[in-house]
């Protein structure tokens, strides 16, 4: 997954409580390849588009905040179902940061392991951008995951938290996997070294 550092970056309101997973990514959509070039629009389906295929009204088809590349939100971001998808249409959307007050749990896992970046911040906080970004459009926030820190469109400065091996991850750009095969030439001696002592666990049977 693509490394995450620092990303200054115009933000749109999403104004849903309790957003869930299948209104992000529609479970008709569940099972279309990442390698679809139209994958982006799987996000918001059922708000963006009408039945016959054109846009509606939703904020991400508007500009400048189809633009976007972070998300304000409401409680319970990315609640219900754990499909991974949600987050996938987002990042094919072009979305890297969502701040919101709080998240579902396993969206926030899922997230962090696909480079998009779920930052918690207090509700009256999130709710004041929200207005703002409603108000003046095109508002930009700077995300530091390094440190630690959102810098609202006035300047104001909020901290928030995360799980230091998390963001270690994200800054190297590494979900397990990736952190796995970091340590393939330590792998490739243990198992070098258990064929040695234990030989009979391998030798070929009938």
């Amino acid at each position: 997954m693509e490394p995450f550092k620092k990303l200054r970056a115009a933000a749109a309101p999403i104004d849903i409580t309790n957003l869930d997973t299948n209104q992000l990514c529609p479970t008709r959509f569940n099972k279309i390849p990442l390698t679809n070039p139209d994958y982006q629009r799987i996000l918001f389906n059922n708000q963006r588009y009408q039945s016959d295929g054109t846009l509606t009204d939703f904020i991400l088809n508007r500009p400048p905040y189809r633009d976007s590349q972070i998300l304000v939100g409401d409680e319970n971001f990315g609640c219900g179902s754990s499909r991974e998808s949600a987050v996938y249409a987002l990042v094919a959307f072009g979305i890297r940061v969502i701040i919101a007050p709080s998240f579902g749990d396993i969206f926030f896992s899922n997230c962090t392991k696909n480079g998009l970046l779920p930052v918690i911040l207090a509700s009256d906080i999130c709710a004041a951008w929200r207005a703002a970004l409603h108000t003046e459009p095109g508002l930009q926030f700077e995300v530091d995951l390094e440190g630690l820190c959102v810098t609202g469109p006035a300047q104001e400065k909020h901290v928030f938290s995360l799980h230091p091996t998390i963001r270690e991850r994200m800054l190297a750009g590494l979900d397990e996997v990736g952190i796995t095969r970091e340590l393939n030439d330590q792998i490739t001696a243990f198992e070098e070294a258990h064929k040695i002592r234990m030989p009979w666990a391998f030798s070929a049977t009938d």
